[in-house]
């Protein structure tokens, strides 16, 4: 089918699905394929449950009029996006980068949303399967979109940016993440390096961190630049110092107090990201301030939870050894007793696995870190005197035995760890 018929159908059922556990009633089922699932199987299912249509690209289960059999149905799904993206002129705002995306995009968001009616990425929908499935959220009401973009190889921040067609662009840093997929950190900085490039070809705005060589260096050729910095920086368009950073962050701007629940030089630099979108897009101090001041940490990033015996920092969303690293010193230097550093393993680290989890340990024991937990089957393997277990269940085991009472606890992991089921025990 031609996209632009298939665009005519989603107007009038403007409701995509992908899952038949989450069917809406007149949307339209995109029948997509996994590793373990053929969508194509559950077309049927789908119509029985009140899909005005199905989108399928096998001939076998083209079952009826509703059925809408295309080459490929991922690629359709994409098609789909960008040609509603094409039809909403408002800014499109991307946001890509190793660690700091999703509290990024949260912390813009809740700076424009004192404006503008905002659309931000929910959830982790920032691959080429959720990032077309959030532009089909877009309708005319929205002013301004915050998309997060997630890649894990290169070229496919290339193929998102000409899906989502971004105007604006954020790099939050360059780490080591997802290294099995990007080679190595060069491989990162070329991948994050394609925001830059599709808005150079296209004229975009790019927000860049002055303090950050790399990205001032990759962004040099942009036309459109608007810097910022956690520095008294003279170079950047937007630059503050923190007078405090623990337990929470506090600065001043031009006369004007910020207050943020996040902690943490790393986090300082998100704000001003916030900070200088915030202003660009035409918003008062105040309004930056309200919008700074109303983002709490969730969802397993950067959360404070005090329960009867102790208190947590739980920042277990995910972890790579640039992540690791900065929050390990960021917990290390906040206020607080009896600390438990709980670290899981970090994936995707492919031929650099032993190396980067060996030099995290180092790290630790180089820092005087002295009560640390490794957790994970490749942080059993490194050479350290530091407690280890080798799943998340042995932790939890120990610690049905063992009560912990009046520490103050540090979980960092990669998803898969799930370290956040030690909460519970804790």
């Amino acid at each position: 089918m031609d996209i632009s018929l298939l665009y005519n159908l989603f107007l009038q059922y403007p409701v995509v699905c992908t899952d038949t556990r989450k069917i809406e009633k007149n949307c339209i089922f995109f029948a997509l394929k996994g590793e373990n699932f053929n969508g194509n199987t559950f077309a049927e299912k789908a119509l029985e449950l009140g899909a005005a249509y199905v989108v399928i690209d096998e001939e076998a289960f083209n079952i009826s009029e509703k059925c809408i059999l295309v080459q490929n149905v991922l690629k359709t799904l994409q098609d789909l996006a960008t040609w509603h993206r094409k039809q909403l002129n408002i800014p499109v705002i991307a946001i890509v980068g190793s660690n700091g995306k999703t509290t990024s995009k949260e912390l813009i968001g809740a700076v424009l949303q004192q404006k503008f009616k905002v659309l931000s990425t929910p959830g982790n929908f920032n691959n080429h399967i959720g990032l077309p499935l959030t532009l089909l959220m877009l309708n005319k009401s929205h002013e301004i979109a915050v998309i997060e973009m997630g890649a894990n190889h290169e070229k496919e921040n290339a193929l998102l940016c000409q899906i989502a067609r971004p105007s604006h662009g954020l790099v939050t840093n360059n780490g080591k993440d997802h290294l099995e997929g990007f080679g190595d950190l060069a491989g990162v900085i070329r991948s994050n390096a394609e925001l830059y490039e599709y808005l150079q070809t296209t004229g975009g705005l790019a927000f860049v961190n002055t303090n950050d060589s790399v990205l001032m260096q990759k962004s040099e050729n942009i036309a459109s630049r608007i810097t910022h910095a956690a520095t008294p920086n003279t170079l950047a368009n937007y630059a503050v110092e923190a007078y405090q950073l623990q337990p929470q962050i506090s600065f001043s701007y031009k006369g004007y107090n910020y207050q943020s629940s996040l902690s943490g030089d790393y986090n300082l630099d998100n704000i001003m990201a916030a900070l200088a979108i915030g202003f660009h897009f035409g918003l008062n101090p105040g309004e930056v301030a309200a919008g700074i001041a109303s983002y709490a940490p969730k969802n397993l990033r950067s959360e404070i939870i005090v329960t009867t015996h102790n208190k947590i920092f739980l920042d277990a969303y995910n972890a790579n050894p640039s992540s690791m690293e900065v929050s390990i010193r960021n917990f290390s230097a906040m206020p607080g007793q009896n600390k438990l550093y709980v670290l899981g393993d970090m994936f995707e680290m492919g031929a650099y696995e032993a190396q980067e989890h060996q030099a995290l340990a180092a790290y630790c024991l180089a820092h005087h870190l002295e009560n640390v937990w490794l957790v994970g089957k490749a942080f059993c393997k490194v050479d350290s005197n530091y407690r280890k277990f080798e799943t998340t269940a042995e932790v939890i085991s120990h610690l049905k035995d063992n009560t912990l009472q009046q520490h103050f606890i540090f979980l960092k992991g990669s998803r898969g760890m799930k370290l956040e089921t030690l909460v519970e025990y804790l």
